[in-house]
Parts: structure tokens; sequence; C-alpha cells
């Protein structure tokens, strides 16, 4: 017999708490001990409850997305994470895994699925919907391919290599900054540098240099 687990639910939709209740209510050993609709309100449930399993909407308010999830972990380094939302973008799945995510549900998938996730946590793996395992058998984009790969008949430098990379996937100044640690206009300014080095005139005329030298785009 497995040992009873508890639960925490937090979505800020009423009726999807009852409806994830219902489901988890018919399971053998799982129960539901506490509910949040908010960030705030779900930190303090964490920090008081000591619960074993977390369904958790990221779209709720109060919730910096899938960063939150790093918040809650640190808070409760055991507690099972099981991610239950609308989103089934590539970059979002695999974010959400390496920020700490146990299980990854979409709101429109299979109810059954849910049962199969705890079940999974149970025997300490991890559980991706079915609408959403394509996310990690496709090439992640999201993580930045090494710049010294890079082969161009105009030298660059380490800075100027990864700043095409950012290009050719389609990454504004901000995404860039974010990604290389650096401000926004530093970012704007090495691309500025870059185009003008090149002799190039636009981000498209950038993008399109990047594609000859066959660096993967967004």
């Amino acid at each position: 017999m497995h040992r009873p687990l508890t639960a925490i639910l937090a979505d800020d939709h009423a009726i999807m708490r009852e409806g994830v209740k219902l489901l988890i209510g018919a399971m053998e050993n799982v129960s539901v001990v506490a509910e949040a609709a908010e960030g705030e309100t779900l930190l303090k449930v964490v920090r008081d409850t000591k619960a074993d399993l977390l369904v958790l909407d990221l779209g709720m308010p109060g919730v910096s997305g899938v960063p939150f999830i790093a918040e809650i972990r640190e808070l409760a380094p055991r507690l099972k994470i099981v991610v239950l939302t609308a989103n089934i973008e590539p970059r979002t799945v695999r974010l959400a895994l390496e920020f700490g995510a146990n299980a990854y549900l979409t709101k429109d998938g299979d109810p059954e699925e849910l049962g199969a996730a705890i079940e999974a946590l149970r025997q300490g793996g991890t559980y991706l919907a079915r609408t959403v395992r394509f996310a990690v058998s496709e090439p992640d984009r999201s993580r930045m391919p090494d710049a010294q790969e890079i082969i161009s008949p105009v030298p660059l430098t380490q800075r100027e290599r990864q700043i095409l990379l950012l290009v050719a996937q389609g990454m504004t100044a901000r995404e860039t900054a974010e990604r290389l640690g650096i401000s926004q206009a530093t970012a704007r300014k090495h691309r500025e540098n870059l185009m003008r080095k090149l002799d190039l005139h636009s981000t498209a005329e950038l993008t399109a240099y990047a594609v000859r030298l066959g660096l993967p785009t967004g």
C-alpha cells in the first residue's frame, strides 16, 4: 500500500481547483490539505504546510512565471511540483524542468494524466503530458550553442559570436541582455558594432549572414 500523500492546489480559478480536487479525491492515498489563489499566499502555505505535492498554475497573480518554481524549491526542497498550465511552448516546458518542476501537465490534456504523474512521482520519476513531450525531443533553441564553433570569413571576437548567435535566434536587445548578463544599451552597442564590422545595415541582413554561416535560427 502506498504511503498517503498530501497536496497543495495553487490556481486562481476556483473552478479549476474544484475540478482538480475531485480528481485527487478519487485517488487512493492522496488528499488535498491546502489551497492558494495567488503567489504570496502560496509561499506562506508552502512554508506552513508540510505537504508532499504541489499542483501549480504558473499563470496565477503574484507568480513570476517559471522562475517562481525556484522560489518554491528553496522553501521546500523535497516538495514534488506538478505544473498544470495552458502553456505548451517548448521553451517554457524545458525551463520549468530546469527550475525544478517534477511534472508538467496541460489544462487541455487527459484528466487521467494527473494520476499518472502522481504515480510517476511516487516512484521517484518525472512526468510530461503527452502534448508536450515533443518539447524535450526537439532541438533546444533556448540553449546557446557554442560560439567557438562559428567560422566567419571576418574574424569575430567571442562576444561578437555570441551576439550573432542570439540575433540568428531572433532575440531582442532585452532578451540578449538577459541571456548575456549585460545591459540593453550594451547589447544594442554590440549589435551595432558587429553590423559595422560586417558592413551590414539591418538586423535582417545580420540574420541572413548568420544563416549563410549555418547557424540555427529561431
